[in-house]
């Protein structure tokens, strides 16, 4: 799937998003306990690159817990952001970020930042090599010691396991209201728009984007997320 045609599905969802995936809010919550955690040892006034942020849940999330830090909002998808904005005027938050509209090759590289978070984000990114450059793009943007949490959809699809996890999966979408003609369309989506890739393989490529071994802290589904330290040697 072509990077406009990702953007135009955004685009268009982005009205409805958090409402249509209201009921799964027990996975993403979990993620975020973790996550909250895993930041804590950040400065106070520490400053969070968000890649992909698109309606802003996580940026709520975190500004509540940590009243002094600041984050930088990057999105591509003109009504995902444009929602982020409301919602983060609506939660008097606006103050505390910084929008860029775009991918996150656009935004300067000089903007040093504590962490990073980046959620089904890598997953559209086809190409292993480009996905790992992908993650060093976030690396570069990072002090030398930033942390990076990241989540896409991982698992091993040739293993005798997956098909049974997927039909999982497909369900607990279906559990959350999601219409059999997009429950459909996500199958074909996960076998062809998305690189859903094995755990190891998925933590070789952020590491070769700059990062120390990523660690896997969290799965759910077919959802797995990991935190990483930049390196201390980025090529």
């Amino acid at each position: 799937m072509k990077t406009d045609e990702i953007i135009s599905i955004f685009d268009e969802q982005a009205p409805n998003y958090d409402s249509r995936w209201k009921r799964m809010a027990p996975v993403s919550d979990a993620l975020y306990f973790f996550v909250k955690t895993i930041f804590a040892r950040l400065p106070e006034k520490a400053r969070i690159l968000c890649v992909g942020a698109g309606t802003g849940k996580e940026i709520v999330f975190l500004a509540k817990y940590f009243p002094d830090w600041r984050f930088t909002v990057v999105e591509p998808s003109q009504g995902m952001i444009d929602v982020c904005r409301k919602t983060m005027e609506n939660k008097g938050l606006t103050q505390r970020c910084m929008f860029h509209e775009g991918f996150l090759d656009t935004l300067p590289k000089d903007r040093e930042h504590d962490a990073a978070t980046c959620f089904f984000v890598s997953q559209f990114i086809l190409e292993q090599d480009e996905r790992s450059d992908f993650f060093k793009q976030i690396a570069i943007r990072l002090e030398p010691k930033g942390l990076l949490v990241s989540a896409d959809l991982v698992a091993d699809i040739f293993s005798k396991d997956y098909p049974d996890l997927l039909e999982l999966w497909l369900k607990v979408m279906s559990d959350a209201e999601v219409d059999e003609p997009a429950l459909h369309k996500m199958k074909e989506t996960y076998e062809n728009d998305v690189a859903v890739l094995p755990s190891q393989k998925v933590k070789s490529i952020i590491a070769l984007g700059g990062f120390d071994t990523p660690v896997r802290f969290y799965q759910a589904g077919l959802i797995q997320a990991f935190f990483a330290q930049r390196s201390k040697e980025i090529d």
